[in-house]
């Protein structure tokens, strides 16, 4: 087979622009004037609209999903699973991927310019949901001419976007695929997010989010960023990587990175600053927070009006998002009469599985979507 050399894989970002004369509505009752959303598709929409899938994001990826920029030395997030051939082929498919509201890689978020101030939204930028995210990606699917999605993925925050999908538009989507994902944010996930948040807070730099045209929060944001990434790997995979591993023949005695996994935390630390942006770390976390479908009742209530067949995904060494919180998921669907596909891939990644676990995900994703009716 002739490989597909990198430049037939250059992709562009384009921008939807809600209309003027129009405003979008929060979950908190604020109405936002401007709204742009940044989004890159793959693939062709057929003659009859119904090959579009939406694929949503996690927490510090964006609209670029797969391929290449023209300054790309790597490809998309996610690009073993789309393209050609891949789990969501797009010889077959049309691919959306947006990014957030809230984010910061084009969409309207707390970095975009405040036009009644005349600078940066900084903390005047209201808080957003999970859901006021869906409803900015319904407004870019109407545009796009598409009046029902194939299907709607996503991985970890993504999955709360599919999730937030099915029950807020039942009748514009055929399917849902959630992977490593959940229905609420357990008391030990909002800690999690919670300290990334404080580390951001105490970064003198931060200046209560008013550091657009100063110095940036670096240091805090690359300790939230650590704190993160220890919460995708698990205990396996950390000591296959690392283990007790020195940088170094010896210990310094002293307070750098002895470790190989110290030095490792500090890289990705250092290289999450250069492209995220702090405010919407703290933005988007809290979305996910905020997130619940169960609101105090039965989680089973809240799917009672889904119309859509769904495929849930999780991962045996997943502790960030544990199976339990899919089974959950699937047993309500269950008790809604919903058809339904479990699946939990055996892994070493943790959480990250979604992300490189492609071979198992690629063949139950093609089978599923091989078999939704239209």
């Amino acid at each position: 087979m002739k490989k597909e050399s990198k430049e037939n894989n250059f992709v562009e970002t384009k921008y939807y622009n809600l209309p003027k004369d129009e405003f979008f509505s929060l979950e908190s009752g604020v109405n936002l004037k401007e709204l742009k959303i940044a989004y890159e598709t793959y693939g062709k929409l057929n003659k009859s609209c119904n090959n579009a899938i939406l694929i949503c994001h996690p927490l510090t990826a964006d609209a670029h999903v797969a391929g290449y920029h023209k300054a790309d030395k790597k490809p998309g997030w996610w690009d073993n699973m789309i393209g050609p051939g891949k789990a969501f082929d797009t010889k077959k498919f049309f691919i959306i991927c947006s990014n957030v509201i809230g984010g910061c890689k084009g969409s309207t978020g707390p970095n975009s310019f405040n036009p009644v101030t005349g600078k940066a939204y900084g903390l005047n930028f209201p808080v957003i949901t999970i859901k006021d995210m869906v409803n900015a990606q319904e407004k870019l699917i109407s545009f796009l001419g598409i009046k029902k999605l194939l299907s709607v993925c996503g991985g970890s925050m993504g999955g709360m976007q599919a999730l937030q999908w099915s029950v807020s538009y039942p009748e514009r989507i055929f399917s849902c695929i959630a992977i490593a994902t959940t229905y609420k944010h357990s008391a030990q996930q909002i800690a999690f997010d919670e300290v990334g948040r404080q580390a951001i807070m105490a970064d003198p730099a931060w200046n209560r989010g008013d550091y657009y045209r100063r110095k940036n929060p670096s240091a805090g944001l690359s300790v939230a960023r650590m704190i993160g990434h220890i919460t995708y790997m698990s205990y396996n995979s950390m000591e296959k990587k690392f283990g007790r591993i020195l940088k170094k023949d010896d210990f310094g005695y002293g307070f750098s990175p002895d470790f190989e996994v110290e030095g490792y935390l500090k890289y990705r630390g250092d290289s999450f600053v250069k492209r995220f942006d702090a405010n919407s770390y703290l933005y988007v976390t809290k979305a996910m927070d905020y997130f619940d479908l169960q609101k105090g009742e039965k989680l089973s209530n809240a799917f009672k009006n889904i119309k859509s067949k769904f495929l849930v995904i999780a991962f045996s060494s997943d502790w960030l998002y544990p199976t339990v919180q899919s089974k959950t998921i699937v047993k309500a669907l269950k008790m809604n009469g919903i058809d339904v596909t479990f699946c939990e891939i055996s892994s070493n990644y943790g959480h990250d599985a979604f992300l490189l676990e492609s071979e198992e995900q690629t063949n139950l994703i093609k089978h599923f979507l091989k078999n939704i009716k239209k």
